[in-house]
């Protein structure tokens, strides 16, 4: 059982939705390898966090374009849908930023892969935007 730190902001069941919204559309669309619309819902800069093969910590700061270019190259090219079987561990800092913590199950082709990760999100006009990810083992493609 993950136990949440507390962080003096508990969020409204309708904060807790709007963000299980979100995953749930940028899961589609990651799902359809639809990187122009993953990439609508972040802010750029986007912030990068990782370690390489080394064990080095790293980050780096994308634009639009570099997370295009990444993430297509990521996704690959195929007419199979990915799947996704999710299980997310949201801590509101506030109404509008949230650490997210992902277990994921991604499957692809019929191969099955686990990821581990977490997201800085911020809510702005009423919609989330992803501006973080961290994520252990991309440090050198970053």
């Amino acid at each position: 059982m993950t136990v949440l730190p507390e962080t003096g902001y508990t969020p409204t069941a309708e904060e807790r939705a709007s963000l299980d919204a979100w995953f749930a559309e940028y899961d589609a669309a990651s799902g359809k390898r639809d990187v122009r619309r993953m990439a609508d819902m972040a802010v750029f800069p986007l912030n990068l966090v990782s370690d390489d093969a080394a064990g080095d910590g790293r980050s780096a700061q994308w634009d639009r374009d570099r997370f295009i270019a990444t993430m297509t190259h990521v996704l690959g090219e195929g007419s199979a849908d990915i799947t996704f079987e999710s299980s997310r561990t949201p801590v509101f800092l506030s109404s509008s930023t949230a650490v997210v913590f992902t277990d994921s199950t991604m499957t692809v082709d019929g191969r099955s892969q686990q990821l581990r990760y977490a997201d800085i999100l911020l809510r702005r006009d009423g919609r989330w935007a992803f501006q973080t990810m961290v994520q252990s083992g991309w440090g050198d493609h970053l």
